[in-house]
């Protein structure tokens, strides 16, 4: 990337790739970057910066809230953005969905946390538009690789730890200690979910959310029936939420944003949860493509995250369909599979982003983790077309049943081989009903 100054003082750009024009350009020494670091002299380059010297040049001069955990980012990211916006601040936020800023959409959707000059240069791009705020997602991938280096967050976020990327971090042991190690210092301020038990962190500024647990933020009753209602308490403080998205994952996400705000603009409780009930959900995100019979696409992609979206339909008959991603984490394979069956009655395997993997492998790997017993209880199919597992899912879906598509959420592409399809859940799910009627 390359990045031109607004006020340029020594030089007019700056940018992480030792192949640029190295012409009135300073090279950005990263993690990343580094072992390009002769290649870039040997290119022209004169001037040389590190992260912490890129506040000279960029306007960071707002407040950073990182959001980070197995799951729940992109929908908490998205409740605290929807509520600072109606609270009338303008905000920027960063993620899996892309760059917006006070609503409009600046970047597309990539990478959950972008290279360290792309972050830099975004959370410059929401000052210059007046923001008192930006909110990002920070993945385990970029806490390794150092992209976060050189920020001050006025808030750093825990959703969870569970399983998930162990392809990159080959144990779950260095998985948990990554996650942890963003809440090690003692003066940022934390708010950290208590109910994980996998969770630690420095003691000093940190207050916690949870349901379960004795916690800062805490429930004292809910119902997960047909969306949430839930009585919030923070301190001497209680409010009532009425929300029509679902699930128990939900009332996480919804506790760790009123959470936020709390701390970070000191509200009444009441205010905040007001606003809160103005969200309308993250496309993709436990979200309802048809109302009767119900079926819902979410992203979810690991066991905990499928076990979340399940336990939200206890009530319901559960009918699934999903996969897992090639040539990613296949440890978690077999787990997801005993999830599913734990739970649906009728199973869907088919396939993902298989990318150069066998599609059939992948599904026999999932299959290996029901056992045998749980096989016979289960109607149980494997197909590896997805686009056709949805219509027959939908062919027989019944009216007292649920039907969950899960794993791709609001991606619009399918990954076989080295191709990139087109391929949307919803549109499926929308062009099936459409031809019915």
């Amino acid at each position: 990337m390359k990045l031109l100054l607004r006020n340029p003082k020594t030089f007019r750009f700056i940018s992480d790739d030792s192949r640029e024009d190295s012409k009135d350009c300073a090279f950005l020494v990263t993690q990343s970057s580094k072992k390009y670091l002769q290649q870039a002299k040997e290119n022209g380059f004169k001037d040389f910066l590190s992260p912490q010297e890129l506040g000279e040049f960029l306007d960071l001069n707002l407040k950073i809230i990182g959001i980070t955990g197995t799951n729940g980012k992109t929908t908490t990211a998205a409740m605290i953005y929807s509520i600072l916006l109606d609270l009338g601040c303008k905000v920027g936020l960063l993620g899996t969905r892309g760059f917006f800023i006070n609503e409009k959409q600046r970047r597309p959707k990539g990478l959950t946390t972008p290279s360290l000059l792309e972050i830099y240069s975004a959370i410059d791009e929401a000052r210059l538009e007046g923001c008192g705020y930006f909110v990002m997602e920070v993945s385990s991938h970029s806490i390794v690789q150092n992209r976060i280096e050189g920020l001050t967050f006025a808030l750093r976020i825990l959703t969870n730890i569970t399983s998930d990327h162990l392809d990159y971090h080959k144990t779950l042991e260095n998985y948990i200690a990554t996650k942890n190690s963003f809440f090690r210092n003692p003066n940022d301020k934390k708010l950290i979910n208590k109910d994980e038990p996998k969770a630690q962190y420095a003691l000093q500024n940190t207050l916690t959310y949870g349901i379960e647990s004795n916690a800062t933020f805490s429930v004292k009753a809910y119902s997960l029936r047909n969306g949430i209602i839930a009585q919030i308490a923070y301190g001497k403080e209680e409010s009532t939420l009425e929300a029509t998205f679902f699930g128990k994952h939900n009332l996480y996400n919804a506790l760790a944003a009123i959470g936020a705000i709390k701390i970070l603009e000191d509200l009444p409780l009441e205010d905040i949860v007001t606003k809160l009930e103005n969200f309308g959900g993250v496309k993709g995100r436990m979200q309802v493509v048809n109302e009767n019979p119900l079926v819902i696409v979410d992203f979810a992609h690991t066991e905990d995250g499928m076990e979340k979206i399940f336990e939200s339909f206890l009530h319901r008959k559960i009918v699934v369909v999903f996969g897992a991603g090639g040539d990613r984490d296949r440890f978690k394979r077999p787990k997801m599979g005993l999830c599913a069956a734990r739970y649906a009655h009728t199973i869907y395997l088919t396939s993902d982003n298989p990318r150069s993997e066998n599609p059939r492998n992948i599904l026999e790997e999932i299959l290996a983790g029901i056992p045998e017993e749980l096989q016979k209880q289960r109607n149980i199919y494997l197909e590896e077309n997805r686009s056709v597992a949805i219509k027959k899912a939908l062919e027989n879906l019944q009216f007292d049943e649920v039907l969950l598509i899960l794993g791709k959420g609001d991606e619009s592409y399918q990954i076989i081989g080295d191709e990139i399809l087109e391929f949307d859940d919803c549109k499926e799910v929308e062009k099936y009903i459409q031809a019915k009627h």
